[in-house]
């Protein structure tokens, strides 16, 4: 006697939900079942579906999502003349929903990382030094990751811009707001202490910042 289970089209769509960053079986199963609950949801989802890959395309400037040729940032006449590079296209609406930044960006598609087989020519760095020729940008500010590619990747990008006579510059690094000390670790803890500030606003004189 077979064992029943979910007929053969139930069953390749669990194997598609399956295939989503971060579901598994259970969650797959369950996304399954609560779109058959409803008729009108899979044919809401497919149509949504096919509108964002019909309806949504990379900036040509920068990288970011767009309906047009350009992104509603690369399209805002009354941002500032900075430049902040990110690996990702994902990583601008962080920055973007803090509303501490109001230049432009420009999405590397990724990061130097020699395991991975992703090298220079792998990202979108001639695109970048392009926008740099083109435009006349006062800072580029790197706002990469703090791990091992991340750093060797702004580490090769200060080394590629410095001779273009612009000023580059990285997000400051140090403890997260509301964390504590013991929740730290020591590199954290480290680069805390070297950027630190005067209590009360206003930045420490080189020669206060010890060693």
């Amino acid at each position: 006697m077979r064992a029943a289970d979910y007929p053969g089209p139930f069953a390749a769509l669990v194997r598609e939900l399956r295939r989503l960053p971060g579901v598994g079986p259970r969650s797959a199963e369950r996304m399954a079942l609560w779109l058959l609950d409803d008729g009108e949801r899979p044919t809401a989802l497919a149509d949504a579906l096919a509108a964002a890959r019909d309806g949504v395309r990379q900036c040509a400037a920068c990288g970011f999502f767009a309906i047009e040729e350009k992104c509603v940032i690369c399209l805002d006449d009354d941002r500032e003349d900075l430049l902040c590079v990110v690996e990702r296209a994902t990583d601008i609406l962080p920055i973007e929903r803090s509303g501490a930044f109001h230049g432009v960006y420009h999405a590397l598609g990724g990061r130097l990382s020699p395991l991975e087989h992703v090298g220079p020519e792998d990202l979108h760095l001639v695109e970048l030094t392009s926008r740099l020729e083109r435009g006349a940008f006062t800072e580029v500010i790197l706002a990469l990751s703090t791990d091992v590619e991340g750093e060797a990747t702004a580490n090769y990008l200060s080394d590629l811009l410095a001779p273009r006579g612009v000023r580059v510059s990285r997000l400051a690094q140090g403890m997260p707001a509301g964390g504590g000390l013991e929740h730290a670790d020591e590199l954290t803890l480290a680069r805390a202490m070297a950027g630190r500030h005067r209590a009360g606003g206003g930045e420490l004189a080189p020669g206060q910042k010890g060693g």
